[in-house]
């Protein structure tokens, strides 16, 4: 690949790779959190939170971006916050970029992991309990290991869709390159400038071959899931 692009063409991928990565890696303890709490409980508010956190996948992803950059912003509550006490500053930065992505990817991973904790039987759980495990004992050598190809499909799933992240990219961390600029942006970038097809091209194709790779392993993961369901009960 690195004779095929050029070495700016590659700094894209890398960095695409680099903010997926980390939008992956940041978004999962939470992402699984959620997850077993709309699986597992029944609380008042529930629907509303089940409505927060698929909030993303409805609204206009510039209208994402500017609720980040009112959040975290300079000038926004957790954006001033960070910046003052920890010197971290997210807008104009790839940290940015991650953090869009991040947001954008939550719902999806939120729901695969869902689905798996819900085909998690609670007889095994309830079965365990009855022996004198605990429940944080129960969860640990039960629902979290028999959801496991649930959280790794859901992790897939939100690398593709950190991939392909652009509007509340571009809206909260700009489109700058060497720092914000993934692939989604350089292709924006590419279709602006006169004789760019060639370069849209090549970042469009290695952006679907990416894109496919993460979908094709999510949907295995998914079915390994269903058989090793099937395989306990």
């Amino acid at each position: 690949m690195n004779a095929w692009l050029t070495p700016g063409e590659w700094s894209v991928v890398a960095l695409s790779l680099r903010v997926s990565v980390a939008a992956v890696v940041l978004t999962l303890p939470l992402a699984y959190a959620l997850a077993w709490l709309l699986a597992r409980r029944r609380f008042p508010g529930r629907l509303l939170l089940d409505a927060l956190v698929h909030m993303p996948l409805v609204l206009p992803p510039v209208v994402t971006g500017w609720m980040l950059l009112l959040l975290f912003g300079r000038n926004g509550p957790i954006g001033a916050w960070l910046d003052t006490n920890f010197g971290v500053t997210l807008v104009f930065h790839w940290t940015g970029a991650a953090l869009a992505a991040a947001v954008m990817a939550l719902p999806l991973m939120v729901r695969a992991m869902r689905l798996s904790i819900e085909a998690v039987d609670r007889r095994l759980v309830d079965a365990a309990r009855t022996l004198g495990a605990r429940p944080g004992r129960a969860f640990l050598t039960i629902t979290l290991p028999l959801s496991a190809p649930g959280i790794a499909a859901g992790a897939m799933l939100g690398f593709a869709r950190s991939l392909g992240e652009f509007g509340a990219t571009i809206t909260f961390a700009s489109n700058i390159a060497g720092q914000t600029r993934t692939l989604p942006l350089a292709i924006y970038t590419g279709l602006q400038l006169p004789g760019g097809e060639a370069l849209v091209t090549r970042l469009s194709i290695v952006s679907v071959i990416l894109s496919v790779a993460a979908l094709v392993v999510s949907e295995l993961l998914v079915r390994r899931s269903g058989g090793s369901r099937a395989h306990v009960l």
